[in-house]
């Protein structure tokens, strides 16, 4: 997955949207399953707790479905890519603890690698104003930096393979 520019206005407009989306379908769909279920099959003991939750299931798992159906229309271009991208860079965090070992031996790769997942984390708190810990970001970058050109590397997030992590 190559890193892309975002319009940070345009994906939080967006993602708002979707999230508002999602909470006003879970609640009316929920409950609106919940109600015709317990009105088809009522229950004696006044405990509907099963129809309920079967209501937040289905509409969960319908929400889902459209969630998924729709996830490469022009509308969703940025919020798909953000969520593709957090799932990428949670994947690459599982990893890193064997990812910092190797660039310690000096693994080309491993850098590269954590190159990729720094500028995606860059992008990442950027974009959701989450600016807390990017002074620390920038000394692991740093420290990464270091260590490229003590085996003479000029890093790239661009030359990150997703395949690559299969071998850590």
């Amino acid at each position: 997955m190559k890193l892309q520019e975002i319009n940070k206005t345009r994906y939080r407009n967006h993602l708002n949207k979707v999230i508002a989306g999602c909470i006003a379908a879970l609640v009316m769909g929920s409950l609106g399953i919940a109600q015709a279920l317990i009105a088809v099959f009522p229950s004696e003991q006044g405990s509907h707790f099963h129809w309920n939750l079967a209501g937040v299931v289905v509409t969960c798992l319908l929400i889902a479905s459209v969630l998924k159906k729709y996830k490469h229309h022009d509308f969703m271009t940025e919020v798909t890519y953000v969520w593709e991208l957090k799932k990428q860079l949670n994947y690459i965090t599982r990893k890193m603890r064997k990812l910092k070992a190797a660039v310690d031996q000096g693994d080309v790769v491993a850098m590269q690698i954590i190159n990729y997942s720094y500028a995606g984390s860059r992008q990442l708190w950027q974009l959701d104003d989450n600016t807390i810990t990017m002074e620390e970001l920038s000394v692991w970058q740093a420290e990464l930096d270091a260590k490229a050109r003590e085996v003479n590397v000029t890093l790239d997030a661009n030359k990150f393979d997703p395949q690559s992590l299969t071998n850590y």
